[in-house]
């Protein structure tokens, strides 16, 4: 049954809204719950498909797996004391991204992983080179293999792995390689430093989760990670930290279409390439401990700028697409240059659907959009590409003139934890529609 929003246009939002634990965080969390037999408490998980079927697959290895809620906040018990090895060659680790994280702790507890190659949205080449050649260094068996038509992978640990001040280098700082080689390495026989690291702040999540479990990880948050094996890890309560890309959507929305909005339950330092861009763009701001208010003034002074997409601190390419809506109603020239993932400009065919004015320009490695503003956008049926590309056009929508339709959102349902009963909670109309 297809599904698709309905959203009427020109809706001035004003009000609180919450945000709900990082999506690039919890997956590698509740992948990790496996490293333990003890349970594991995990707070404020977002109510998201991609969690939904994390759950289903920790629950065909084993896993007993109880969610609470309060309203507002998720809570999820997870007890792998029943969990045992399986291959994963099962068509539900294609249907997202994050399960190649099974990978680096599959190897780790079992000695072994067998996965089907990891699906999630196409942004251009995404390989999981880094990845596997971190296990080569650290001294896994790594053999790819086809599964009935479908490319796998196959990491074998060795009898006998002992590191001793073992080096990886990650020829790019990838956030999913930094995790997975973690991931593979908590119970490693020695010592190994990773260097050239990603610095997110999913990164530092993920290794405070580890450590409280027992683990000895050194260094997240700069660009060289140590560690120590251990033999064992224990059970644990941990909360999510907020999702930085949810609070970054909805203050970019809300620059443009309210008067005034409250995000809360955010970590401020996370999101200082944004707000630093919004203040030269012109939006008023107010930054507190954990929340931002928005303050959505005269809008017809807001003035174009230039961003660069990069890895953490840099601006996320994660809140590019969101960004080029962004700048469809500033006035002059634009420029935005994506360094991440090349085909993250498929949105702006959906936009200039709508009366935008955008131009792409392409390279090899990187691709550049020109925004000519302000445009009046207009109410259009359009279609979602990728998850972020999905709310850009749900941005549009709102701002557009008339109502719209947005298509294939299930790449929206993948990553934004109940957007519409948000977004009408504080003023937007948009109804999700089965059809």
């Amino acid at each position: 049954m297809a599904k698709y929003f309905k959203i009427k246009g020109g809706q001035e939002i004003n009000g609180t809204i919450r945000m709900s634990g990082a999506k690039n965080s919890v997956l590698a969390l509740l992948i990790a719950s496996i490293l333990t037999d003890e349970k594991i408490i995990i707070e404020d998980f977002p109510n998201i498909q991609d969690v939904s079927e994390l759950f289903e697959i920790l629950k065909y290895l084993g896993s007993d797996i109880k969610t609470e809620t309060d309203g507002v906040i998720n809570t999820v018990i997870i007890d792998n004391q029943k969990i045992k090895y399986k291959p994963l060659l099962i068509e539900s680790v294609t249907l997202f991204r994050a399960s190649y994280y099974f990978m680096g702790a599959m190897v780790s507890k079992f000695g072994k992983c067998e996965l089907l190659l990891p699906g999630g949205c196409y942004l251009g080449p995404r390989p999981i080179d880094l990845h596997l050649k971190g296990f080569k260094e650290i001294g896994y068996e790594v053999e790819n293999f086809i599964c009935e038509k479908h490319d796998a992978i196959r990491i074998t640990k060795p009898k006998t792995i002992f590191l001793e001040n073992k080096k990886v280098f990650l020829d790019f700082p990838s956030v999913g390689a930094t995790m997975n080689i973690i991931l593979s390495a908590v119970f490693i026989n020695g010592k190994i430093e990773i260097e050239n690291t990603a610095k997110e702040p999913e990164i530092v999540d993920l290794v405070t989760l580890l450590n409280t479990m027992g683990a000895n990880i050194k260094g997240a948050g700069t660009d060289k990670i140590i560690i120590i094996g251990v033999n064992q890890l224990k059970g644990c309560y941990h909360q999510v930290i907020p999702d930085r890309i949810e609070a970054g959507s909805y203050l970019m929305l809300a620059a443009i279409a309210s008067s005034e909005v409250v995000i809360e339950n955010v970590i401020p330092e996370h999101l200082e390439a944004l707000t630093s861009k919004l203040t030269e763009i012109g939006v008023a701001l107010k930054i507190e401990i954990d929340k931002i208010t928005v303050f959505g003034l005269d809008k017809s002074n807001l003035e174009a700028i230039s961003i660069k997409t990069g890895v953490f601190p840099s601006f996320p390419t994660d809140l590019q697409q969101i960004m080029t809506t962004l700048l469809t109603q500033v006035n002059g020239e634009s420029k935005v240059m994506e360094t991440i993932y090349v085909d993250r400009f498929r949105n702006c065919i959906e936009l200039n659907n709508m009366g935008a004015n955008i131009e792409i320009q392409r390279k090899e490695e990187t691709g550049k959009a020109i925004i000519f503003g302000k445009t009046k956008l207009v109410a259009n049926n359009v279609k979602a590409t990728d998850l972020r590309a999905g709310f850009s056009l749900v941005f549009a929508a709102m701002i557009a003139i008339g109502e719209s339709k947005v298509y294939n959102i299930e790449h929206v349902l993948r990553g934004y934890d109940n957007i519409v009963n948000k977004l009408n909670s504080i003023g937007a109309s948009i109804e999700l529609i089965e059809d």
